[in-house]
């Protein structure tokens, strides 16, 4: 069963909310490079994905990503505006004003949620995965090779 009619079958059962990580899943992450997030490489194919599981009932999609400076926010909200405009719903959080890691940023703001919906988080990074599957048993992950069939 490819990525989409797994989130198809589980719309059918319950609402829910699908958030996306962004560097990795829907730009390209390329270590190292000196460019700028407005210069970033849309990956198409779960771009594509992503706007197909955006026309299902029952399904919200959120942008969740972290940045390193605050200044990052604008840059990748320019970025979403071009690429990826039917996910209006964004967290971006900045590492810029706090000492915590991408993993602890993002499993805060998951567990501050108070939704009735079932949470889904596709992610790249294997830490954070891990980190939020240790501490929240009742979400569920996608790491972002699923979306590929």
């Amino acid at each position: 069963m490819n990525f989409y009619e797994k989130i198809k079958e589980l719309s059918n059962q319950k609402s829910l909310v699908i958030f996306v990580d962004m560097d990795g899943v829907v730009a390209c992450y390329d270590v190292g490079k000196p460019y700028g997030y407005l210069d970033k490489r849309p990956l198409f194919n779960n771009i594509n994905i992503l706007k197909k599981i955006n026309e299902l009932a029952n399904v919200e999609l959120h942008i969740l990503s972290v940045c390193k400076k605050d200044s990052d926010i604008v840059d990748k909200n320019k970025w979403l505006d071009k690429y990826i405009p039917f996910i209006t719903k964004r967290t971006i959080i900045s590492k810029e004003n706090n000492n915590l890691e991408t993993r602890t940023l993002k499993l805060n703001y998951l567990k501050s949620l108070d939704i009735d919906k079932q949470i889904i988080l596709i992610d790249d990074d294997n830490v954070v995965l891990k980190t939020i599957k240790k501490e929240m048993d009742d979400i569920i992950l996608f790491q972002d090779s699923e979306l590929v069939d």
